[in-house]
C-alpha cells in the first residue's frame, strides 16, 4: 500500500510518517494542503491518501473532489479533528472512503487501515451511524425514479432484472449490492453468483445511479439502512 500523506501541521505529519514506515507501511510523500495534495496524487499516483480537512489555500473536502475526479480508484480517507457532522456528510459525499479522528490509538488505527484493504470503508465509532442516519433524515428515495428501460427488459445469468424488491433494485442487483455490502470484492462476488466480473461492475454502476449515490462508501450506507449488510445473500441457479 503506497499511501501520500496531507495535513497542514508539519510535526503530526512527520510523526505519522514515522508510525507507519515503522509498520512497514510505504509513505510516498508528504503535502501540507489541498493544491499540494492534488499535485503529488498526479505524480505519486498513491493507492490511498489520508488527509486532513482544515488547511489552509484548498481545505481535504475541495481536494478530495478534485483528486476523485481526475483518479476515482484512488482511496482518500480523512484523517481529522474535526467530528463536525456536516464535514462527514461533505466528505462521504465528495468520495472519501473513510473518516477517522487523529483521537484514535495507534492499534485502532492499523486495524481500520487493514479494512480499508480488505475493501471495508473505515469510520471512527459512532461516524458511520450519523451517516446511516443523514441518510435517513434526507429520505433517499430511488424507487421514485423509474429504472432504465434497458435494465427492465435485461436478463442476467438467467434471472430476471424487472423485480425491484429493494428501493428499485432488481433482484440480481440486490443480491450483487448485499455480497458488496459484507465485504466481498466484484471478483469475490462474481465467482459466488456465476457470473462475469464485468457484469457485477455494470449492475454496481446501475446500482449507484439508482440509489443516486456517487460511491462505494454512500452505498454501503444505503445497504446497512435497508438491512442488507446483515441478509445472506442466496446464490441463484448458476
Amino acid at each position: 500500500m503506497r499511501v501520500l500523506l496531507v495535513d497542514d501541521h508539519r510535526l503530526f505529519l512527520e510523526g505519522l510518517r514515522n508510525l507507519l514506515t515503522s509498520e512497514g507501511v510505504e509513505v510516498v510523500g508528504l503535502a501540507h494542503d489541498g493544491l499540494e495534495a492534488l499535485a503529488a496524487a498526479r505524480h505519486l499516483r498513491p493507492d490511498v491518501i489520508l488527509m486532513d480537512i482544515q488547511m489552509p489555500c484548498c481545505d481535504g473536502v475541495a481536494a478530495t473532489r478534485l483528486i476523485k475526479a481526475e483518479m476515482p480508484a484512488c482511496k482518500i480517507v480523512m484523517l481529522t479533528m474535526s467530528e463536525n457532522e456536516q464535514d462527514l456528510f461533505e466528505a462521504v459525499k465528495s468520495g472519501a472512503s473513510g473518516y477517522l479522528l487523529k483521537r484514535l490509538d495507534a492499534e485502532d488505527f492499523f486495524t481500520y487501515l487493514a479494512e480499508l484493504q480488505a475493501g471495508h470503508p473505515p469510520f471512527s465509532p459512532g461516524l458511520a451511524e450519523k451517516i446511516l442516519k443523514e441518510f435517513a433524515h434526507q429520505g433517499v428515495r430511488p424507487e421514485n425514479r423509474p429504472p432504465p428501460a434497458s435494465a427492465a427488459t435485461a436478463q442476467v445469468g438467467g434471472s430476471p432484472e424487472n423485480e425491484a424488491p429493494e428501493g428499485g433494485l432488481s433482484n440480481r442487483q440486490v443480491q450483487i449490492l448485499t455480497l458488496v455490502a459484507q465485504g466481498q470484492t466484484y471478483r469475490q462476488v462474481a465467482d459466488v453468483i456465476g457470473i462475469a466480473e464485468r457484469t457485477v461492475k455494470y449492475h454496481m454502476a446501475e446500482i449507484l445511479d439508482r440509489l443516486h449515490v456517487d460511491n462505494r462508501a454512500q452505498v454501503i450506507a444505503y445497504a446497512a439502512r435497508m438491512g442488507l449488510t446483515g441478509k445472506h445473500a442466496d446464490t441463484e441457479t448458476r
